[in-house]
């Protein structure tokens, strides 16, 4: 191997620089701690800067999700890729579940009987569980607009919602739905989003709380 050709070799040395480097590239934004840490851990993901633009923080979701992983909560995802995504050592120390029902088996017999989505039984089945205070949401705009349902209903009252569903129809109008129930949110305006940043906003939240 000609170690000349790069130009780290050591991964945390490689990760400190990126976050330097975004550090630099985002100062034009004065991005206050601790939003800050979300929205670059979201760049260092997907090397797209316009997150520094888009990436809606709740004044009070970051102290909020905060609160419900110290305390132990169940998070759900809409996506495999998320749960595989978090860093579950840091879940496991909080005492905190992570899980999704979009694959199970139960759900998918549910959701086709009536006609409906994989992803909005899986939130009723995850609002069942009132351990269940944190939804984390990359893929699917259904799910995003069944969660503001139920809040909306009284049913459920999440600590927080990470809701950055990608995609052309309906993502960015189920951002703007979830924005109104007033529960701590964490979302990407318009179409961009997808199951990394959903992981990446989950992780810094919690790498967070790890510091403090």
């Amino acid at each position: 191997m000609d170690q000349t050709r790069y130009t780290i070799l050591d991964p945390t040395k490689i990760e400190d620089r990126s976050f330097e480097i975004i550090t630099e590239e985002l100062g034009h934004l004065s991005i206050p701690e601790p939003e800050a840490s979300v929205v670059k851990r979201v760049i260092h993901t997907t090397a797209d800067f316009e997150y520094g633009r888009i990436t809606e923080i709740h004044p009070e979701a970051i102290a909020s999700g905060r609160a419900a992983l110290a305390k132990g909560c169940t998070v759900y995802c809409d996506t495999n890729m998320i749960v595989a995504g978090a860093n579950k050592r840091v879940l496991k120390n909080l005492g905190c579940e992570i899980l999704t029902y979009v694959d199970n088996a139960e759900v998918a017999a549910e959701a086709k009987a009536a006609g409906i989505t994989r992803s909005i039984v899986g939130i009723n089945k995850a609002a069942a569980d009132e351990k269940t205070a944190i939804y984390v949401i990359g893929n699917a705009p259904t799910a995003l607009v069944r969660i503001s349902e139920l809040i909306e209903s009284g049913q459920i009252k999440p600590a927080l919602v990470i809701g950055v569903p990608v995609g052309f129809v309906g993502a960015a109008e189920s951002k703007e739905i979830i924005k109104k129930t007033g529960v701590p949110y964490v979302v990407t305006n318009g179409r961009k989003g997808g199951s990394t940043v959903a992981v990446a906003i989950l992780n810094a939240i919690m790498y967070g709380l790890k510091r403090d």
